[in-house]
């Protein structure tokens, strides 16, 4: 077969394109990678802080003249910060998660980024959730942890995203992952009708098909899949109570499903969730504000609601975004597409702190106006996959990266 564009046919009006050397093609000879002990029963939920968080306005470098000269029109006043030390604190609409960091359950990475850092959208979004940032891959780092994790093969739920598409971050080569954007309305949408599905070895054995593809019992399984999914995930977390007052956001109401599957006994491993968008051009103070708020009050409702079940200590949350912003404000009281960046982690065995290189406005970290990166993101990526996960980082990463120590236990 010639590399290219080639198209599988109908199954219940599931159409699916893909290419000789992506994902279908690869899953028919991979191993899985050697394991190491522990993280049984750990869960680590991503967040997406879509569009470009700016950093300087979630921490805030309160303790550098640079900031307040440059921002005049959107900085955040000295005495409105909440004050970590000397130097940094927290956007003032996050006083519930500054609670969470006084408790040592977060960690701050600061400055964190890549080399050659792209300020595209979807570039930069692709370098993170891939974790490859010098050339094109086809299945995100979570993806690869999954397939190589020795996870039972007959669960449905290793991993899920509650959103609307499958992000890149969780494209394996052969783990199904669904997509749950709310219970209510999760489905396999090409075919409700339960009197005319049929089992994927049903359909992989059916001579009325007019060609035989070595990728259509892969395809016809993935749609097997999502409807048995859709019907066990309901069972699995119908006797969870919340004991959290989660706020009405969307942030909210996915925080508040995360916790019931961590309660269930799915052995979901991975969560993703989304939050924004962040890209802020325009009227930065009112749009980001109100989102750190969001997201500080659903994380601090979510790590509640977990340690009332008991489970708090066994989610790991980590944040990231595309990029950073530029120094310097606009005039239009926003801020442009720029480089580095703070990432949380949260609960879990995190311990809690400061790490990374506090940022210098006016120093040698600048590159143009911009930040540049003093932690590669795949050294935090690696600290999770190892001290959290428990599986060796470089087949993942594609390559050794080192670990920030102290960040988990």
């Amino acid at each position: 077969m010639k590399r290219g564009p080639f198209l599988l046919g109908a199954l219940s009006g599931l159409t699916v394109v893909a290419n000789a050397d992506h994902v279908f093609a690869r899953a028919l000879a991979d191993t899985p990678l050697p394991g190491l002990p522990g993280a049984d029963n750990r869960v680590l939920l991503l967040i997406n802080l879509q569009g470009g968080n700016d950093g300087l306005n979630c921490v805030v470098p309160h303790g550098d003249p640079t900031y307040y000269q440059v921002r005049q029109n959107i900085a955040v006043a000295p005495s409105d910060v909440l004050h970590i030390d000397a130097r940094v604190g927290l956007n003032p609409r996050m006083t519930a998660f500054k609670k969470l960091y006084d408790k040592n359950m977060v960690a701050i990475v600061q400055g964190v980024g890549y080399p050659a850092p792209d300020h595209s959208h979807f570039r930069s979004t692709e370098i993170w959730q891939t974790a490859v940032p010098d050339r094109y891959e086809h299945t995100g780092w979570l993806g690869r942890y999954l397939d190589g994790a020795n996870l039972p093969a007959d669960n449905l739920f290793n991993a899920i995203a509650l959103a609307q598409v499958l992000p890149e971050v969780l494209v394996a080569q052969k783990t199904d992952v669904p997509s749950v954007a709310a219970l209510a309305g999760y489905g396999l949408v090409s075919d409700r009708n339960a009197a005319a599905r049929r089992t994927y070895s049903e359909l992989v054995a059916d001579n009325r098909f007019p060609f035989q593809s070595p990728y259509l019992a892969h395809v016809a399984e993935i749609e097997d899949h999502a409807q048995r999914g859709s019907e066990e995930l309901p069972k699995l977390i119908a006797g969870y109570t919340s004991d959290a007052a989660y706020p009405a956001t969307p942030l909210g109401r996915s925080l508040a499903l995360a916790a019931q599957i961590v309660g269930s006994r799915s052995g979901t491993r991975v969560l993703y969730i989304q939050h924004g968008s962040f890209d802020t051009h325009v009227s930065q103070r009112g749009t980001q504000d109100r989102l750190l708020g969001e997201f500080s009050d659903a994380i601090a409702a979510f790590y509640g609601d977990l340690a009332a079940h008991g489970n708090d200590t066994r989610v790991l949350t980590m944040t990231f975004s595309e990029f950073g912003r530029r120094i310097a404000s606009n005039a239009s009281g926003g801020t442009d597409h720029g480089e580095a960046s703070p990432l949380f982690l949260i609960g879990g065995g995190v311990k809690g702190g400061l790490y990374g290189t506090t940022p210098d406005l006016g120093g040698v970290q600048t590159n143009m106006g911009n930040l540049k990166y003093t932690t590669d993101f795949r050294s935090v990526y690696a600290t999770v996959i190892e001290r959290w996960l428990g599986r060796p980082s470089a087949p993942v990463l594609f390559g050794n990266y080192p670990q920030i120590g102290g960040l988990i236990s």
